[in-house]
């Protein structure tokens, strides 16, 4: 929940859908996909996801996926293509409502240590990711569409439900 500011002046907490952005963060040769494993001081702690989070008031989605890219992985990215927006107000593991901008990353080079949000960096072949039920949130479903894309190379954005 957030507390909001609106036209009117008036301040009131509610439950507000938020953007987030996550990324398929692809090594160089493109055959291996970067996940994070989230730290215990992150909701989730212990689960598999893609780098991403929620977007800053001043930046755009494009600068938001790659400052998240390097605050939790240390990696400098290259956006290749926006993978899909995922909208469903319903989607699974999620109790937050977020809009949420999943974007095909290259990592380019290791500038920083990831940030206190993530427990472990790990590279990843595309078709031997963590089962489902290690993951956080539904980010699971990012890296089936990915697999699907590679597969059948259909237009993106991907429009449509995930689930």
């Amino acid at each position: 929940m957030i507390t909001c500011t609106f036209e009117n002046g008036n301040k009131a907490k509610i439950g507000l859908r938020h953007v987030t952005v996550g990324a398929i963060l692809l090594n160089k040769e493109h055959t291996k996909v970067c996940l994070v494993k989230r730290s215990t001081a992150v909701i989730a702690a212990g689960k598999y996801c893609v780098p991403g989070g929620f977007m800053d008031r001043n930046e755009n989605t494009h600068q938001a996926v790659l400052r998240e890219v390097l605050e939790e992985t240390g990696f400098e990215g290259k956006i290749l293509n926006l993978l899909c927006i995922k909208d469903n107000p319903d989607r699974e593991g999620e109790d937050r409502q977020n809009v949420d901008f999943v974007f095909i990353v290259e990592a380019g080079e290791m500038k920083k240590e990831k940030d206190f949000e993530t427990a472990s960096v790990e590279w990843f072949e595309i078709d031997k990711v963590p089962p489902k039920e290690k993951w956080a949130f539904d980010h699971y479903l990012n890296i089936e569409l990915y697999r699907k894309y590679l597969a059948n190379s259909f237009p993106l954005p991907f429009i449509g439900s995930l689930q």
